[in-house]
């Protein structure tokens, strides 16, 4: 256990808002998903992990340098999340939740295997776009790495408030996921705004990956415990809301993060316990999250 000091305190928190900032776009994509088909994307995760060793070859095997291919893989993933929608998710989009639950299980599966049968399930090192070595600021050290992962995240969240509250495609997409009957009778193309936002949280998903795998090794599973963490932060801030997955993210990285450094029962794979117990109490406790509404039912 570290012992307490404020400088120690501000480098934990500013670390944990960058392993925030990777569980709020990850969490990002799965309220997206979501608000348009009521059911949690499991696939997002290996979705995340696929795009990732896409970059990955992209710079390792063909020498691309590391912002062409990170434009590359986000252009081909958002490319694939609007395919996905349009050919495997759009035939069941009528279905029980449980049958497009489990289309999304066995996406899992097969993207998990197919990662593995391309790129072998051996344990890979992703460069990263920013140096690890850290900056001084009133006698406190932050990692460069760090700060950069910050800012991608948050440049991220800030491009699709835009995207969502300044445009016309925005409304659409916020019209289709709330009320897609209403929105297809004042001809509204649902079909297509379903298919962007499958487009965006397969966005989200990569430039999730594309932060994490430097601090982590490249393998076909590294996203399978984040996605535990993201769906926690989902769960914090409210699946019914885009502004809660961002702050239910960057509260989580942050507070998982200080019980890992100064709670000795919390470190190392123990996280994983703290992101269930959050889940389990703010289930217990708010269960529409800290930003969603509590829905009123007629008995």
């Amino acid at each position: 256990m570290l012992a307490f000091t404020w400088s120690s305190f501000a480098q934990q928190v500013v670390s944990g808002l960058s392993t925030g900032g990777v569980y709020a776009s990850l969490a990002l994509g799965l309220v997206i998903v979501y608000r348009s088909t009521r059911v949690i994307n499991f696939a997002q995760g290996e979705l995340s992990t696929f795009s990732t060793f896409v970059a990955w070859w992209l710079i390792t095997e063909h020498g691309w340098p590391y912002w062409g291919a990170f434009a590359a893989t986000l252009a081909a993933s958002f490319a694939g999340g609007v395919l996905l929608q349009r050919t495997v998710f759009r035939p069941v989009e009528r279905a029980p939740v449980l049958t497009v639950v489990m289309v999304t299980v066995g996406l899992l599966i097969l993207l998990n295997g197919l990662t593995a049968w391309i790129w072998g399930g051996d344990e890979k090192i992703f460069p990263s776009a920013f140096s690890t070595r850290a900056i001084h600021a009133g006698g406190v050290a932050f990692s460069i790495q760090d700060l950069g992962s910050i800012g991608v995240s948050l440049a991220a969240v800030l491009l699709l408030w835009v995207l969502f509250q300044f445009t016309k495609v925005g409304l659409g997409l916020r019209a289709a996921a709330l009320d897609p009957d209403s929105s297809r009778l004042l001809g509204v193309p649902v079909g297509w705004m379903l298919a962007l936002g499958w487009g965006l949280a397969t966005t989200l998903g990569a430039l999730a990956g594309l932060m994490y795998a430097p601090g982590a090794q490249l393998d076909p599973n590294m996203m399978r415990g984040v996605l535990l963490y993201a769906f926690a932060a989902a769960v914090l801030g409210g699946l019914e809301s885009p502004l809660g997955a961002v702050v239910g993210g960057l509260l989580l990285g942050v507070i998982l993060n200080l019980l890992g450094t100064y709670v000795d029962f919390f470190a190392g794979d123990m996280r994983l316990v703290g992101g269930l117990a959050i889940i389990l109490c703010v289930l217990l406790v708010r269960p529409q999250g800290l930003f969603g509404r509590a829905v009123a039912r007629k008995v």
